[in-house]
């Protein structure tokens, strides 16, 4: 049984997509140990707890710097002996440290099709904003394996969501959860429990 840690700042969404494909026996071998919230108040928390999962904040302004942070939540991964661990709409930075503690361990999804609309800065409605200003007729998301420069990790899967002309950031970004993120950040955790991926240099193989 794979033991997940996901880590979230806000509504989690994408943390209920997994708990759905948990519940549902998609997920056979998987199980969310721990919920861990960089904010005060996230509704994420109050989702896990509604289904019995342990659900904790470890807020990022408690902690002087990225190090202390780190430390606080590799001290909470293993505490509930987290496998894996998810990030699901986190918004605060990890240092070297947590990285290095789950090389290769780490997964992310990211609302745009890397490398398009990507790094530092790009979070929350950014991309989808991006994408309309440029123009874009395709967008999407991304799983990634997470390094120490943003979503820059090797690709697992993405998926493609097609743009309307009436779009706004906001139908955009409800799109390419449901259509995309939605389906392809269980299908990861899945791929990863199965031990089906393989890192070969920069990519991604699945076997």
């Amino acid at each position: 049984m794979l033991k997940i840690g996901v880590l979230v700042s806000g509504g989690g969404t994408n943390l209920q997509a997994i708990i759905d494909n948990i519940e549902n026996g998609r997920l056979r071998n998987c199980r969310i140990a721990v919920v861990v919230s960089s904010r005060p108040g996230a509704y994420a928390l109050e989702r896990a707890r509604k289904h019995g999962i342990p659900a904790v904040l470890v807020a990022r302004k408690d902690y002087a710097s990225v190090d202390e942070y780190d430390a606080a939540l590799i001290e909470k991964m293993e505490e509930f002996g987290v496998e894996l661990v998810v990030m699901a709409g986190f918004l605060s930075i990890l240092g070297k440290r947590f990285i290095k503690r789950f090389e290769n361990r780490i997964i992310n999804v990211h609302p745009s099709l890397i490398p398009s609309f990507c790094g530092k800065g790009y979070y929350g409605l950014i991309p989808h904003q991006k994408a309309l200003e440029y123009g874009v007729k395709v967008t999407g998301a991304t799983v990634h394996f997470v390094e120490l420069e943003a979503d820059a990790g090797p690709i697992i899967l993405q998926k493609a969501v097609y743009i309307n002309e009436d779009d706004t950031p906001e139908t955009l970004q409800k799109r390419v959860m449901e259509q995309a993120e939605w389906e392809i950040l269980p299908e990861a955790i899945r791929l990863f429990s199965e031990g089906r991926l393989v890192i070969e240099g920069r990519k991604v193989k699945i076997i």
